[in-house]
């Protein structure tokens, strides 16, 4: 993999299901259920934060990758996501102001991460992506990408790691 950040793969994160599923995450050995020792307390008032895992962020960083937000938190995730994962602050996607409704039933994130993209390989990690969008993606952008349905349930596993990690390698 070429080590230049404009010529490495985006990997485009939602936070919403891939980072904090919707279901508590349960215990696992050496690793209580709950927040990490290590994890900024919460001023926010979000409970559900308590749902991070700061080995994700390990583990996207060792993906290789210029890690991008593409999610509804914006700059926000910077600011509270980031540090109890262990992540440097990223770029963050702007999403359009319009209430246009997606063409040829794409997610509303589909032909906005394309055009960011450039051109560029990328990964989407998303709770939403859909066959539409892989196929729209895959006739539209003209380099490889990933287009990866996260259990919103679940949130990012080892599985989903060594599928990118897979697709990376090829």
């Amino acid at each position: 993999m070429v080590s230049s950040p404009a010529h490495r793969p985006l990997i485009f994160l939602d936070v919403d299901g891939p980072l904090i599923p919707l279901a508590a995450r349960p215990a696992s050995p050496g690793r209580p259920a709950g927040p990490a020792e290590s994890t900024p307390p919460d001023t926010t008032g979000n409970p559900l934060l308590d749902r991070l895992r700061p080995e994700d962020g390990r583990m996207l960083l060792d993906l290789g990758c210029q890690l991008v937000w593409a999610t509804t938190w914006m700059a926000d995730a910077n600011e509270v996501i980031s540090p109890r994962i262990g992540l440097p602050e990223l770029p963050v996607v702007q999403w359009p102001d319009s209430d246009d409704e997606p063409r040829h039933g794409l997610h509303w994130k589909t032909t906005c991460l394309t055009r960011w993209a450039a051109g560029r390989p990328f990964v989407w990690l998303d709770d939403e992506i859909t066959d539409a969008d892989r196929r729209w993606v895959s006739a539209e952008h003209p380099s490889r990408a990933l287009l990866h349905r996260i259990d919103p349930y679940i949130g990012l596993t080892g599985a989903d790691f060594a599928l990118v990690r897979r697709w990376l390698a090829e």
